[in-house]
């Protein structure tokens, strides 16, 4: 059993008392809120006749639904101005701190709690969303959690989770030019698997984790859960100090000083034990790229995709069913797969380092003729922030879609939708059947620059080439 580490040390602050079911009653620091898994869920509070117990530690905001063309209201799609409706009357009723499209802060939960200093080390967060697992960057445990268990929080500020084992992921080295927070996440998890992490949390550590700025840190913490992880995070340490200090709500003055000092208590201790610890060279890690129909199904992009009598056993029956599905043939290199449509944002790279990346790439050249390429920030203040920068002319002069900010296609609730059986590059985190808006629609993860390097060769290509 895992002792001294950052999870266990955060979990026993937070731990409330232990439930007959032998369950931990975890207390919850902070709750993040969205317009999709909350109606329900304060439905239920008001069959009860019950309130929000403390609202001052619920913050809302609205992603996944908002189109990223016309945000004028109504929306066009009335299913979707109904949960928006939803959101902000349950705001206004619960008096819940609410981050509405034009408030300069809304964007997606996972992109904004950071960029306004909500989220900091030693919390626990919840929120009604898998990627939940993003604010682990900062040495928090953050969990994604079901409608129920957002009801749960609401009423009682309070889980019922079973404590996890702890697994040591430690990648050595520095990562070559052209290989991102992505590629190194993309890469553990087709090391470990999808099912790899279940039952556990991901301490993501080593020199190559220790020279990333807080926004990769984000991009690797949210696709733990890809790996099977509940949740993923970061020791705080400098880095996590310097990206915080001066943010709306983080600690001022002598309260700073004393937030940091704590902070850095809970790193974990040299001595720590861990349930597991695997580690990986920086050196092997290459642009990758997903061929399959789970994240696990990733290779890099100068090799070819596997054939299933060379995969392990368990492995080959979902090989084989994602050859159909995307109608890529096996033994076949990934390089030159023809794209059609290229998306760059998302809770995992819609930040302003990856629109930086990837406008580096944009530069000077164009969109291949018959390619539907768009990016879509992370938020309004990442919106604002590469406006400022020119990063906007840079792509819309390439011939990519400059849009407002909302999850867009990386789940497509929203007009973002993949058609028919076409094929995009993503820089999202799931290339599930049908995750982007077609029940055939395909999907192959990568970088955000490798995304822009695909848009220009209007197929996969290595964007070590272009940089």
């Amino acid at each position: 059993m895992s002792r001294g580490t950052l999870f266990d040390k955060v979990w026993d602050l937070h731990a409330a008392r232990t439930l007959p079911s032998g369950q931990t009653q975890l207390f919850i620091g902070l709750h993040l809120i969205h317009e999709v898994t909350t109606p329900q869920a304060f439905s239920m509070l008001k069959d009860r006749n019950l309130k929000v117990l403390y609202p001052e530690r619920t913050i809302a905001t609205v992603d996944h639904i908002v189109p990223t063309e016309n945000q004028a209201r109504p929306f066009a799609d009335p299913l979707a101005e109904a949960m928006m409706q939803a959101l902000e009357n349950n705001c206004q009723e619960h008096n819940i701190r609410f981050y509405n499209v034009g408030s300069g802060n809304q964007g997606i939960v996972h992109v904004i709690a950071p960029e306004l200093g909500l989220t900091q080390p030693g919390m626990t967060i919840a929120c009604g969303d898998s990627h939940t697992s993003t604010h682990g960057a900062f040495g928090a445990i953050a969990f994604g959690i079901g409608t129920s268990q957002v009801r749960d929080v609401l009423a009682s500020q309070t889980l019922a989770l079973a404590k996890l084992k702890v697994r040591r992921v430690e990648v050595n080295g520095s990562l070559q030019p052209g290989v991102y927070a992505k590629d190194v996440i993309l890469h553990v998890i087709r090391k470990l698997g999808v099912q790899g992490g279940v039952g556990h949390a991901y301490e993501f550590a080593g020199t190559t984790f220790e020279q990333m700025d807080m926004e990769e840190r984000m991009t690797v913490c949210n696709m733990a859960i890809e790996g099977g992880a509940r949740c993923g995070y970061v020791n705080p340490d400098r880095v996590t100090f310097d990206y915080l200090k001066d943010r709306e709500f983080s600690p001022k003055g002598a309260d700073w000083d004393r937030a940091v000092a704590w902070w850095t208590g809970l790193a974990s201790d040299a001595d720590a034990v861990y349930d597991d610890v695997v580690v990986f060279d920086a050196a092997d890690i290459a642009p990758t790229v997903t061929w399959g129909i789970t994240p696990g199904q990733g290779i890099g992009v100068n090799e070819t995709i596997p054939i299933a009598e060379m995969l392990p056993e368990a492995e080959r029956p979902i090989a084989r069913d994602a050859y159909l599905y995307m109608d890529l043939a096996p033994g076949t290199p990934i390089e030159g797969t023809k794209i059609d449509v290229c998306f760059i944002g998302s809770c995992t790279n819609g930040r302003i380092s990856d629109l930086r990346e990837a406008a580096k790439v944009a530069r000077g050249h164009r969109v291949a003729a018959g390619i539907k390429a768009f990016v879509v920030p992370g938020s309004e203040q990442v919106k604002r922030q590469a406006e400022a920068e020119g990063l906007d002319r840079v792509f819309v002069a390439a011939g990519f879609e400059w849009r407002e900010p909302g999850c867009s296609m990386c789940l497509a609730m929203n007009p973002d939708k993949l058609e028919g059986r076409q094929i995009s590059a993503s820089s999202s985190n799931r290339n599930f059947k049908g995750r982007q808006g077609s029940a055939s629609g395909r999907t192959l993860l990568m970088s955000p620059a490798m995304v822009a390097a695909a848009a220009i060769a209007g197929r996969v290509t290595d964007v070590r080439g272009l940089i």
